[in-house]
């Protein structure tokens, strides 16, 4: 078939090529990351497998499947009707403070550093190393608003199971954890952990399912832990590739179904 037009696009961070007739009608698109090539109307049921192949030809960087488009799971079809305002996923590491910032910028000429960045620094270099670990059915997501002003950080899903992750900018200091209280160098200790906690228990009702709670350490030149804090797990960020590890707690249909609920700004509205 002559005539075919091969148009680039990019359908929720992923590239697709999209294979259409002159008169603009959709035969196919090829999907680059899932190395599929999905065939549409008279493409799938007709002689013209074989065009769009050739029209695709100089794109295709390796082996494809090449069918009709797969049926959506439940998952996938609360992920598309949900709409863009409510939908948490493209939120950025420590989005709320970058929005924060940028309505209300500190004096130029501060004495000491605004807290906030700090506390940026932390977030995004947490969201970075979690951020890495996405694929192989691990999802995550970013600064998770809750009622009455609090965040949960980073939200961590996959087949390890469920992990609400607090970062703490901790940079050249000595960090004292004693029992839920955490010091950084010579300040007085907070109760910092029973924090983290409360916002992990909040997220294991808003999920109806078990969510653990971490706290990051980042830049912490050194950690010493008096008294091992109860059900929360405290890490440096050179550590938190090892959340990735452990395996078998949740199955992909399990993984998907939280993913899409964590999502959905109206899941944590509700708490």
């Amino acid at each position: 078939m002559d005539g075919l037009r091969v148009i680039p696009t990019y359908r929720h961070g992923r590239e697709w090529l999209y294979v259409c007739l002159p008169d603009g009608t959709n035969l196919a698109w090829y999907d680059r990351g899932a190395a599929r090539v999905n065939l549409l109307g008279e493409a799938a049921h007709g002689p013209h497998e074989e065009d769009v192949l050739t029209a695709l030809g100089p794109f295709l960087t390796g082996p494809v499947s090449v069918g009709p488009p797969p049926v959506p799971t439940p998952a996938e079809l609360a992920r598309l009707a949900l709409h863009p305002d409510d939908d948490l996923a493209p939120n950025r590491p420590g989005e709320a403070l970058l929005v924060a910032l940028d309505r209300d910028p500190a004096p130029p000429r501060r004495l000491r550093p605004d807290p906030r960045r700090r506390a940026l620094t932390a977030e995004r270099t947490v969201g970075e190393a979690l951020d890495r670990m996405e694929g192989a059915g691990r999802h995550v997501l970013h600064s998770i608003p809750l009622p009455g002003g609090d965040r949960v950080h980073h939200l961590l899903i996959g087949p390890g199971g469920l992990y609400a992750v607090h970062a703490l900018y901790a940079h050249r200091q000595r960090v004292t954890v004693d029992g839920p209280s955490v010091a950084l160098g010579r300040h007085a200790p907070r109760p910092l952990l029973r924090r983290v906690r409360a916002d992990a228990d909040r997220a294991s009702y808003a999920l109806t399912a078990e969510v653990r709670p971490v706290l990051v350490l980042v830049g912490a030149s050194e950690v010493t832990v008096h008294v091992p804090p109860r059900g929360v797990r405290v890490l440096t960020d050179a550590d938190v590739p090892g959340l990735a590890r452990p395996g078998g707690v949740l199955k992909p249909a399990d993984v998907e179904a939280l993913h899409a609920a964590a999502r959905d700004r109206h899941t944590w509205s509700r708490l």
